[in-house]
């Protein structure tokens, strides 16, 4: 190997992957030791005992990985656009680009069910190299599927198990860079391979911020984000990733889709919209112009009590539709909260005495403990305007009987947000199994959605057989409505893949049924695909695919996700 060749994969080393068989890192994990209550409140809810430092005793040498069919002659085009070092045909990188991060992928990776695997990796360091591969693709009828971080949760990663094809994982980790910020605008180009930490970094350097924080912030990429029409924490202030989403640049067979940055246009269909959400289908996202905010002056966390779930809609509903801007309005009912105090740790000194009295106090007033619901909202800006949207939402909080429990919790909360998925793997390694579900709903309609889901789900734990545990919470509020977030859990048996099949199932349907949205920031893949045509109408099902059989009519780019065809 040259010295090029050993710098270009010393390069591609340094591209961040999770582990094959988890969410994260190797050496991150959560862990229960210091939180009392979690262990007796998991027996209690889905009857499943907890152990600290419990092995998954998988191995990656016990997998079978089918053999790589890419044709040597491919290989080697791919070498010569990339270099050697930035093509990996191993088993390990192969698996790593298989699946996301969906407790159904967890489930088929950690039982060896692989199916079908990319044949090759690649890592492309520019636009001008993506261009050559998906040439490549085209004129020797390849699969190509675009990958970012690996923590999509849908299905949109995997190859299809039917393909015959040589598949192709194209991975974008190596164009991670913000390449430059309009400064008069508040506009920066960002390459769509760059994970959230990292983007987030090279911003704030400057002194700005994308303000997208999603769930999978700390292990997805600007060009998942739009790719799946995601949403983060923040929404409230920073807008959706299809808000915040200006420009594009989309690799296509013989060219560039280039979407110019301007404010808004009058050019017939949105060609913007058309490609955000699209899960690779149309190409391959390499650069994206995005809004960028000055880091705020003032960031701060607030926790909030309600005496019910009712309650905590309407506050939310109210702050909507006020003159209040903050950056989160989040309310989890009676289940969630229940779950997030049973995760705290003890705390110390004065703080404690007053958690240990709030219960007494709350029944004071009159408030059922079990029926309690937790807030959190949040305000950026400078010191006047956070002061007066928290005082206009202390107004609100208080018409709808909640109060105010400070900033601890908030601060709390902003530390950890991100750790969730960790728990999800540790329940797993004790035979459980948990997931989410997520729609977004009019005001007038969450409360039957939320009621509906509860039952649908209750129901779908009987059918199992199975002691089963559904909690949820708003986020993602507008003018109109709001996104409702579900978890369930339940203890799997010997089919845990057919069990999940049941559950997920019934809650998704009971979104249709509501007149809700099958996801509101997940996307598609192959897991939404069966309600589809339910949502946005069979007539619009039909229009998506007439968009992707015009597009690529070789069916080249991540063939069968979003319409199944």
């Amino acid at each position: 190997m040259t010295d090029v060749q050993q710098q270009k994969s010393d390069t591609v080393a340094a591209v961040k992957h999770m582990k094959w068989w988890g969410w994260g890192v190797e050496g991150v994990a959560f862990h229960h030791h210091d939180k009392p209550a979690f262990a007796p409140f998991v027996k209690k809810i889905v009857g499943v005992e907890l152990s600290e430092g419990h092995d998954t005793g998988l191995d990656f040498a016990d997998l079978v990985v089918p053999a790589s069919i890419a044709a040597p002659e491919v290989v080697e085009s791919l070498e010569q656009i990339v270099g050697p070092g930035a093509v990996a045909t191993d088993d390990h990188d192969r698996v790593v680009h298989t699946y996301g991060k969906s407790i159904r992928d967890l489930i088929r990776i950690r039982a060896g069910i692989l199916e079908r695997v990319p044949d090759v990796v690649v890592y492309p360091a520019d636009e001008a190299e993506v261009q050559s591969i998906v040439d490549l693709a085209v004129a020797s009828d390849l699969v190509l599927i675009p990958f970012g971080g690996g923590s999509n949760i849908v299905g949109s990663l995997e190859p299809i198990t039917t393909e015959t094809r040589t598949v192709i994982s194209l991975d974008m980790g190596r164009l991670d860079r913000v390449l430059d910020i309009d400064e008069d605008s508040g506009l920066a180009r960002i390459q769509a391979g760059g994970q959230g930490p990292d983007l987030e970094a090279q911003l704030n350097a400057r002194g700005w911020t994308l303000g997208h924080f999603p769930d999978s912030f700390t292990h997805s990429t600007m060009g998942g984000w739009v790719a799946t029409r995601s949403s983060g924490m923040q929404s409230d202030k920073y807008g959706d990733i299809a808000d915040i989403t200006k420009g594009l640049r989309v690799v296509r067979p013989g060219g560039v889709l280039a979407i110019r940055a301007v404010p808004s246009a009058s050019t017939g269909p949105s060609l913007r919209e058309m490609i955000i959400g699209s899960e690779g289908r149309l190409g391959v996202i390499t650069e994206v112009t995005a809004q960028v905010h000055r880091l705020p002056e003032k960031r701060e966390i607030l926790a909030y009590l309600f005496p019910s779930w009712h309650d905590g809609l309407a506050a939310m509903q109210a702050i909507a539709e006020s003159d209040a801007h903050p950056s989160v309005t989040r309310v989890s009912d009676a289940h969630e909260t229940a779950f997030s105090f049973a995760t705290s740790k003890p705390g110390k000194g004065i703080s404690q005495k007053i958690t240990d009295l709030l219960p007494t106090l709350l029944k004071a007033k009159g408030w059922d403990i079990d029926a309690m619901c937790l807030s959190f909202i949040g305000y950026e800006g400078s010191p006047e305007h956070v002061a007066r949207t928290q005082k206009t939402v202390a107004k609100i909080v208080k018409a709808n009987r909640g109060m105010s429990v400070g900033t601890g919790p908030g601060k709390l909360y902003d530390q950890k947000k991100f750790d969730t998925p960790y728990l999800r793997d540790f329940f797993m390694d004790h035979g459980g199994a948990a997931d989410v579900s997520e729609t977004a709903a009019p005001w007038s309609k969450l409360r039957d959605v939320s009621s509906r889901v509860y039952a649908a789900a209750n129901q779908a734990f009987d059918q199992i057989g199975k002691q089963g545990w559904i909690m949820g919470h708003l986020s993602h509020s507008y003018h109109s409505g709001a996104c409702l977030y579900f978890t369930f859990a339940f203890e799997h048996g010997s089919d845990a893949e057919a069990e999940y099949d049941v559950v997920k199932h019934a809650i998704q349907q009971a979104f249709i049924d509501t007149g809700a949205t099958v996801s509101h920031h997940h996307g598609v893949g192959l897991e939404h695909q069966p309600w589809m045509s339910q949502d946005v109408s069979p007539e619009g099902v039909a229009v998506m695919q007439g968009l992707f059989d015009s597009a690529d009519p070789g069916r080249v780019f991540n063939p069968g996700k979003v319409t199944g065809a």
